[in-house]
């Protein structure tokens, strides 16, 4: 039996830094995950490297690039006479750059003297965790500590079982062998919208099915019905209030009945992509067995710290309470290292920004007026359309806006909204702002680069007061 300080369950963007975090800190540390490549190669990363954040963001990249060849390349004067599309070799580099990663997580392992175990990881007891490795042996380490990073996995509905050929995941997703000429989305939060615009724009006629009457209503509504329209106008079939009755699937094709403001409905698709939510990957953990309490959904209950009913374990990113988000997995990971070490480090998780990697990109941090009109807080607004943006002008992006919220009295940013080009770069800006305890006066009076698309978070500050200069 192998002792350690610090043993981590799960090599996804949690648990991987969190174990590399406890290695700096001087603590030895051994860190547990499943995840193979095609190939049968232990590929640490987690769902976001394997089948998430990297290859859906790679085939974002290609996808936008096809696009702009067929359709916004001749504006520039650039003339491209036959194009045509080479899916096998766009899914290969996307292969290649999860590789690249998943290899380069396992090097920052040896450089920072983490011990890897390729397998899967099931709690024994308090300090003890039984590892089944891929190689079909069987291993106990103890740890003085034990973090559990296990992440989730694509839910399914009830009668629309994944059948991975008809009706598919959002890891199937992200390697049809070819593009499907129909292709039905049911949900329609980020990983909809996403992979729907990745086969939209190489010939797929998407029809994406949203439940909900209110199109992505955690999203500052003056952003989210103008990406609504921007993404009807890319060619995404967007219907609202779409309430699944029935679906049949046949060797060829699914066929969805659903309810909406005009009656029933049917549509025919090749295959049915179901990305109504996540859930936790808790089970075969064993959790319970020692004590551990999880709520009715699955999710393990933890505190302000992820201290879960346990003290000496804890658990982060996807199997606990809040987003299900990359980076906020990875924060919690390097502060959970950081107190088992003896520092006292806070995740701020009103700080904390949302992307979706659509074209033009959409980005939030803090509160919508949605939010604000809810909880009776007294705010002012201050907008600027990328239209009036000389650097999206030149990139042939206006789409979009940014969008500044602020506390009526003090003039504390409350909340930073951006649609448009680069908005998951131009976020950052806002987040720091709001770590510092920035007013939009503080933002207005810095200068930006011209032409930048940052420019526009300036004008957005400045029109807080009514001053913009450029709109």
């Amino acid at each position: 039996m192998q002792k350690f300080d610090v043993a981590v369950i799960g090599a996804g963007p949690g648990g991987y830094v969190a174990a590399i975090r406890c290695a700096q800190l001087g603590l030895r540390a051994v860190c547990i995950d499943q995840w193979v490549d095609a190939q049968g190669k232990a590929a640490p990363g987690g769902t976001c490297l394997n089948v998430g954040c990297i290859p859906s963001k790679a085939m974002l990249d290609s996808s936008e690039r096809f696009h702009a060849a067929g359709h916004q390349f001749a504006a520039h004067g650039i003339d491209i006479k036959t194009l045509s599309l080479n899916l096998p070799q766009m899914l290969a580099r996307k292969d290649d750059v999860v590789r690249s990663l998943t290899s380069g997580v396992a090097t920052l392992f040896m450089k920072n003297k983490v011990t890897f175990k390729a397998g899967t990881g099931r709690l024994v007891s308090s300090n003890q965790i039984e590892v089944r490795t891929n190689d079909g042996t069987t291993d106990v380490v103890e740890a003085e500590h034990i973090i559990i990073a296990t992440g989730s996995v694509p839910a399914a509905l009830p009668d629309m079982e994944f059948d991975h050929e008809r009706i598919v995941d959002s890891t199937d997703a992200l390697a049809f062998d070819s593009v499907p000429k129909r292709l039905g989305i049911i949900g329609g939060g980020v990983i909809a919208l996403e992979l729907g615009s990745v086969w939209q724009r190489l010939g797929a006629k998407v029809t994406i099915l949203q439940r909900r009457e209110v199109f992505l209503p955690n999203v500052d509504q003056d952003l989210a019905k103008a990406a609504f329209k921007i993404f009807g106008d890319q060619g995404l079939d967007l219907r609202l209030g779409a309430k699944v009755q029935d679906v049949k699937v046949s060797p060829k094709q699914v066929t969805v009945t659903y309810q909406d403001a005009g009656g029933e409905q049917k549509l025919t698709v090749e295959k049915l992509l179901v990305a109504a939510g996540r859930r936790p990957v808790t089970t075969g953990l064993n959790a319970e067995a020692i004590g551990i309490k999880l709520d009715d959904q699955g999710f393990i209950e933890v505190d302000d710290h992820c201290v879960t009913s346990i003290e000496n374990i804890y658990a982060i990113g996807d199997v606990v309470r809040g987003p299900m988000l990359a980076h906020k997995a990875s924060e919690e990971g390097v502060a959970v290292a950081e107190r088992i070490a003896g520092q006292l480090p806070e995740v701020n998780y009103s700080a904390i920004p949302f992307v979706m990697y659509t074209w033009p990109e959409l980005a939030w941090v803090g509160k919508t007026e949605q939010d604000l009109r809810r909880d009776r807080v007294d705010y002012r607004t201050g907008s600027f359309p990328f239209k009036a943006s000389g650097r999206a002008r030149a990139i042939g992006h206006p789409e979009g806006m940014v969008k500044i919220i602020v506390d009526a009295q003090t003039d504390l940013i409350l909340g930073v909204h951006i649609l448009g080009p680069n908005a998951s770069e131009l976020i950052s800006e806002a987040v720091l702002a709001m770590e510092f305890g920035a007013s939009a006066e503080d933002l207005a009076r810095t200068v930006h680069a011209h032409p930048t698309l940052s420019e526009a978070v300036h004008e957005a500050a400045m029109m807080v007061d009514g001053r913009a200069i450029h709109f």
